[in-house]
Formats: C-alpha cells, structure tokens, sequence
C-alpha cells in the first residue's frame, strides 16, 4: 500500500484518550491506546499473540492490558507479565509498542522504524504558544475516501470557488490563477484575489463594508498534514504578501490519519489572530467549517466510488494539478525508499565506480 510509515500521523486529540482502552487504526494497523497512571498515552499492537484477541476487547490491571480470552497480561512495554495457569512466560509472548508525543493538546504516533523516530519532526507552529492567536479544535472528519485524494484537496486553492460559494469562496476567483512551490519540504499554492466582495466566511466575521483584498495559501506537509492560511483585509490598505497578519487571519489545520484504502480521519482545527480567548466566536466558525468541509466530504467521497469502479480513461490533469502530481510523486518515492533496507556503502565491494 502507497503509506509512509517512518512519520508521526495523528492518532487523536489528547482528549480523546483516558483510563479506558481505545482501539485507534493507522495506515491499517490495529493499536490499543490508554493512559497509564502517570497520564502518558500509551500504545501497542491491539492483538494479544496467544489467540488473536483484540486487547481491547480485555481490561487495565493497574498499567496492564489482562487479555479478554485466557487472561495473559501486557505490561506498557508489550511485554507479558502473566500467564495464568504457569510460572514460566515465553519471551516471544510481547507485542509491538509504538512511540507517542503529546503536544499542543495533539497525539502524534510513530508507526515506522522505532530508532527513526524523532519527536522534533513533529509539526508545530510558532502561533500554538503565541498570546496574540487563539488555538481552537475542532472535530474530526470521517471521509469514505483514500488520504492522498483528501491531502490532494488541501493543496488546491482552485476548488473553493466551485466547492464553497457561501462559504470559504466565491465567484470572483475563478479565473485568478494559482501559484505553485515545490522547491521546499512542503508543497504550497496560493493566489490573492484582489478588490473583490469578502466570502460568506469573513461576511460573518469581519467588520468590511466594501471590497477586501483576500489570499489562501495552501501548505501541505508529507506526508498528510495540512496548513491553509487564509484571511481577508480592506482593499484600501493594499497589503503585501508579507503583511498578512495586519489582516483578518486564520489558519485552518488538517491532520490527515490514513485507516485504510479507502478511510481516512481528518482531524481540523484553526488558529486565527482576533477574537482571542473568545469561544463563542470558535463555535461560530466551527459551525461555518463544518458546512464547508462537508461540502468537501460529499466531494471527496464521490470521487473514491468512481476510482473504485472499472475506468475506461485515464484522469487528465490541468494547469492547477502541479501540487497534486509533485506530491503523488514524492510519496511514491518515500514508500520505494522504505521498501528497501540501506546498507550503506560496502566496506570492500566487488564493483568499481567511475564517475
């Protein structure tokens, strides 16, 4: 299957996770997750070794998971410490744990190789410990679609005209063509829309009485993780690319979990530079995000039973496809990468090299 495994993937908000087991499936992996007295998530294989049962079909003994079955018992560091009925406990009887950061109220787990795994890879933003952006969660998205098609929607500025007219969009961008980088680690699109009427978005927002000046920038981070900053400001003050933040901004954050072939969690959140520590205003937007990214799920979803079905041509792609064909291929390339084992160069080879 086409999924990086040496990266952190979010397995849920830290609110999600407590004393109670919680199965959680990533790039097809079974894993049972709770917190352990000291509060730490902790994360393992969900399979007990013996017969196969789910461990969270079991119980917490203390920081142990006890099997649902025959009562073997895992301690956090997937290691049996019990098998009722004999003293002697076989040391292939232990099951995967993986490695969890916790920050900024996010659980981040990592499902590749355990001595890769770096916790500062794991995305943050300068704006999460900021007093002057206001961090809010959101909910997460269940999408009947394959991650790549969602991650490919979040580099795509082109769609919000057609997608979300009353919300995120509007007619006049229709035409404004889109910019694209690929020459950094993340893949970005963007485009202003310059004296044009506010979307339905900043409408119920923002204080504009007349044309603004508007811009999305779309930031994808490999291999799922999405940034969207976009925001609007009066036309009068004629704002440059680096003066965002004296407008009305926000940035709308996606954290894609790949759960098979053809599910995917998109876990959304925001950050926004007004109404700060004002909750009632995060509702408001919650309910706005919601009715926009539903309008994406109806999309997204069906396009994945149309990929599923016999197809007598292949898609084409246009002028705003350049995000979405780079970042299929360099996910191509670090799934190729990750399966073969690098040896690094031998120490007396039988081939000579010339330059």
């Amino acid at each position: 299957m086409d999924y990086v495994k040496n990266t952190w993937y979010v397995a849920g908000w830290s609110s999600e996770f407590n004393d109670e087991l919680r199965r959680v499936t990533v790039i097809e992996e079974n894993i049972v997750m709770f917190r352990n007295s000291s509060a730490q998530v902790i994360a393992m294989e969900d399979r007990c070794p013996h017969r196969m049962l789910p461990l969270s079909k079991g119980k917490l003994i203390g920081d142990d998971i006890q099997c649902g079955y025959h009562g073997m018992t895992f301690n956090c560091e997937g290691k049996c410490v019990r098998i009722p009925g004999q003293s002697n406990v076989p040391r292939s009887a232990r099951v995967t744990t993986y490695a969890i950061h916790e920050v900024n109220n996010i659980v981040w787990i990592w499902m590749g190789d355990p001595e890769r795994a770096n916790i500062n890879d794991v995305f943050t933003m300068p704006e999460f410990n900021d007093p002057d952006w206001h961090a809010h969660q959101g909910e997460a998205l269940h999408l009947k679609a394959h991650y790549m098609n969602v991650a490919e929607n979040l580099v795509d500025p082109a769609h919000v005209s057609f997608v979300h007219p009353t919300t995120l969009g509007n007619a006049s961008s229709e035409n404004v063509p889109v910019e694209v980088s690929t020459a950094g680690d993340e893949i970005v699109a963007w485009r202003w829309i310059r004296d044009s009427p506010p979307i339905g978005f900043f409408k119920n927002f923002g204080t504009f009485t007349g044309n603004v000046d508007r811009w999305h920038y779309y930031y994808l981070h490999l291999p799922c993780t999405a940034v969207i900053d976009f925001g609007s400001a009066d036309t009068s003050l004629a704002l440059g690319e680096e003066e965002r933040d004296r407008g009305f901004r926000i940035f709308a954050l996606h954290f894609i979990t790949p759960v098979n072939a053809d599910y995917s969690i998109d876990r959304w959140m925001h950050l926004r530079n007004t109404a700060v520590g004002d909750e009632g205003v995060s509702k408001k937007m919650d309910e706005m995000f919601k009715v926009a990214f539903n309008e994406d799920k109806e999309i997204l979803e069906a396009i994945q039973l149309e990929e599923n079905r016999p197809q007598r041509r292949r898609p084409i792609r246009i002028a705003i496809d350049k995000g979405p064909t780079v970042y299929r291929k360099r996910i191509r390339e670090l799934v190729e990468a990750e399966a073969v084992n690098d040896l690094g160069d031998p120490i007396d080879s039988t081939f000579v090299h010339h330059s």
